[in-house]
């Protein structure tokens, strides 16, 4: 397939760019795709990508991930897991505000509660409501008491949006802090060790620093092409097919071993989508492999809503034509929109797909209308904030839990398969848990209410001066895990 020519800034820094690299003793420059990079209250809206980039790294939670998508201490120097997983204490550190002043555990315990109470109203309520109380034990000491036993709060506190801050202006502790912020292109510096013996402590170098700039994947990729940049973060199957054109080498492109969601939620009950017969009928119809190999060969298709059997008590469901190969499924489906177009003559075959307008989204879209038109169906491109039969949904997961594949991909579920996913977040114990989660995707699977293509496509552009970067599940790389010490 061709794409569009392009733009000229991007063909010049390839022609210009040449073969020298960026020494090793300047700031690392980082391109994070979106809009400019802003310092944002989570409290205000859902952020982008440049938006929560620069909140993690100005303004860290109580813990963090690392450059393996691990977990490290942020705001609480350590913590201890009790109550079978009812109960989390964490010690916070020595840590100052930019002002000087000492962060405290109560002021940690607002800013905690303020995050709370704003994620219950975003895609995070889900795994909220499980959070009981957070209180202040001593002034360095607070504990988050939970509903029911859950093991993985710590990277749930490790999101940008459960970022402790001092408001109303959005005072953080670090890593970073932005020295001047103009143009979205923000100098983040490392915030000092205010206990450290000034005597010992080495003088902060400029390599230590990080230029945050957000903007676009083709102005991204001509800057890092013209070697004004070390970094590009943030690439999704939106922006993959720049890569072709941008002439990266091998060993700069970085692909995240991401684990989560990309596929399509049925969001509507009505006309062809109403029947989960007919619903397997889309998803049988789908040839994954093929829509895949569009981007890369090694993005391997999916065709269960669990990747792994995670925290279920039964390996991920697989629904009933699994077993049948691509040739037969459609044939299958071929039959079932015939007969629901005979019993129906008057509906429409049209269906809606939601998807971002992207590069990408067009080589899913030209896969998604070969295969549906092959069965009998009509598809037809909306935007994404339009109705829809289908919506497409891309999404890594935030921590390992199959619960939070069932609640993403269930959009618009009917009120009797929402009881069997929230029944396994009001299960009293982790056994029951695990019992009630296997249900629900055994349910789940057997509505057909989500179709799985993939896992979610992420890359980056890395130099390799920076060898501290890690690819990792999460596709999360904090700024401050990018060169060796």
């Amino acid at each position: 397939m061709r794409f569009p020519a392009l733009p000229l800034a991007l063909a010049l820094a390839l022609f210009a760019g040449g073969c020298e690299r960026r020494p090793d003793d300047v700031p690392v420059v980082v391109s994070a795709i979106g809009d400019p990079a802003t310092l944002r209250d989570p409290a205000r809206g859902p952020l982008g990508f440049p938006d929560s980039v620069l909140l993690a790294a100005t303004a860290q939670g109580l813990v963090r991930f690392d450059a393996n998508g691990g977990i490290e201490p942020g705001v609480a120097e350590r913590w201890i897991v009790s109550d079978e997983g009812r109960s989390y204490i964490f010690r916070i550190r020595n840590a100052q505000w930019p002002d000087g002043g000492k962060v405290t555990a109560a002021q940690v315990v607002a800013s905690l509660r303020g995050a709370i109470a704003t994620t219950a109203r975003s895609s995070y309520a889900p795994f909220v409501a499980v959070i009981d109380e957070i209180v202040e034990m001593t002034p360095q000491v607070i504990e988050v008491r939970l509903k029911h036993p859950r093991p993985d709060l710590l990277k749930l506190f490790a999101q940008p949006e459960f970022a402790i801050l001092r408001r109303p202006r959005l005072a953080g502790t670090g890593p970073l802090r932005a020295d001047a912020q103009g143009g979205g292109t923000p100098l983040l510096r490392p915030v000092p060790d205010p206990y450290a013996v000034v005597e010992n402590a080495a003088a902060p170098e400029a390599a230590e620093n990080v230029r945050l700039i957000g903007e676009r994947a083709a102005v991204a990729l001509a800057r890092f092409a013209a070697r004004e940049s070390d970094l590009i973060l943030g690439g999704t199957f939106r922006d993959w097919p720049l890569l072709d054109h941008a002439g990266v080498a091998p060993a700069n492109l970085r692909i995240d071993p991401a684990v989560g969601l990309f596929g399509l939620a049925i969001v509507s009950d009505e006309g062809f989508t109403t029947d989960p017969a007919n619903r397997a009928a889309l998803a049988m119809a789908i040839d994954r492999a093929a829509l895949t190999a569009r981007f890369r060969p090694e993005w391997a298709p999916v065709e269960t809503l669990l990747p792994a059997q995670l925290d279920s008590a039964a390996a991920p469901a697989a629904p009933a034509w699994l077993a049948q190969p691509l040739d037969a499924r459609r044939i299958l489906a071929r039959n079932q929109v015939a007969a629901w177009r005979a019993a129906n003559p008057d509906a429409s075959p049209v269906i809606r797909i939601a998807m971002p307008r992207s590069l990408g989204s067009k080589l899913i879209w030209y896969g998604l209308l070969r295969d549906l038109r092959a069965i009998g169906l009509q598809p037809a491109w909306v935007a994404e904030g339009e109705d829809a039969d289908l919506r497409l949904i891309d999404a890594v997961a935030p921590y390992d839990s199959a619960r939070w594949y069932l609640v993403t991909a269930c959009r618009s579920c009917p009120d009797d398969l929402a009881a069997i996913i929230d029944a396994a977040r009001d299960a009293p114990t982790l056994a029951d848990r695990a019992r009630r989660i296997a249900e629900a995707d055994l349910a789940l699977t057997a509505a057909q209410r989500y179709i799985p293509i993939a896992q979610p496509l992420r890359w980056s552009v890395a130099a390799l001066r920076l060898r501290a970067f890690q690819t990792n599940p999460r596709a999360w790389h904090p700024l401050t895990h990018l060169r060796e010490p």
